[in-house]
């Protein structure tokens, strides 16, 4: 399907498949090389992500690994201000994805830094999220944690029509892959993904070295990049519009050849 986005005012299309490079600005998230602190290693990170083609970074401070430590508001703010002003300041007009589940760090990274969407794995716990981006004009990526299609469709037209109603427009859709589910619902929800474009909505796949793949395979996540290539291809098949990863040359390369099968 031909989806568009508003990006302040450009329309971005996705008759080809786009890619989202992942930028981690936490001492704690579960693939080790993805972790960025110091300004220097965001500059070099948010310089690769772009120069081997995504179009967009993800930025999150807070990680939702099972077992990661708290993390303060305050101090998600913190991380979030230093990893967006070095990717503004290198990659003035990458567009500019910030993941959190607070409706005030959304609002801090799009009124300060001129964040393009917010990416919530919550579900929109905080009904006050939907309001925020809906006023803030922003994409939203609404994200299950259901564990099943039947209840991910039916979480999702029920939140879909929420945001709606508060007025939000630019909706992306991600089945949540590893949140809230078992290996055996990873794998079922992702033979059945493609019911998903009922919605007629664009649809996000984050399932980049996840353990839903080195748990299977009985390896790590340095060495799940195998299988995450296959499942993003399977992705690619079954309507997703974004793919989400650590590694962007990869799946870039994987995106150019479904295209070229496609058309």
């Amino acid at each position: 399907m031909d989806y568009t986005l508003n990006i302040k005012g450009r329309l971005m299309d996705f008759q080809t498949p786009r890619v989202m490079g992942i930028l981690n600005a936490t001492p704690d998230s579960f693939f080790a090389d993805s972790r960025k602190q110091t300004e220097q290693e965001i500059a070099l990170r948010a310089d690769e992500i772009v120069g081997q083609g995504a179009t967009f970074i993800d930025v999150g401070a807070y990680s939702t690994r099972p077992g990661a430590a708290e993390v303060s508001e305050q101090e998600e703010m913190e991380r979030l201000r230093m990893a967006l002003a070095v990717v503004r300041r290198v990659q003035p007009d990458v567009a500019l994805s910030v993941d959190t589940f607070r409706p005030d760090v959304a609002r801090m990274a799009v009124e300060e830094y001129g964040a393009d969407i917010i990416n919530d794995v919550s579900e929109g716990a905080d009904e006050a999220m939907f309001r925020m981006v809906a006023r803030l004009r922003v994409p939203y990526i609404l994200m299950s944690v259901q564990k099943d299609l039947h209840d991910t469709l039916m979480a999702f037209a029920s939140k879909v029509q929420m945001l709606r109603d508060f007025g939000q427009k630019d909706i992306i859709l991600d089945p949540g892959f590893g949140f809230g589910k078992t290996l055996d619902e990873n794998y079922r929800l992702m033979a059945e993904m493609e019911k998903l474009q009922v919605f007629e909505l664009p649809i996000l796949v984050g399932i980049s070295r996840k353990s839903m793949i080195y748990k299977l395979l009985e390896t790590s996540p340095a060495e799940a990049l195998n299988g995450t290539t296959f499942l993003n291809t399977i992705a690619l098949m079954k309507g997703a519009s974004i793919l989400r990863v650590h590694d962007v040359k990869e799946a870039v390369e994987i995106v150019k050849m479904y295209d070229r099968i496609r058309n």
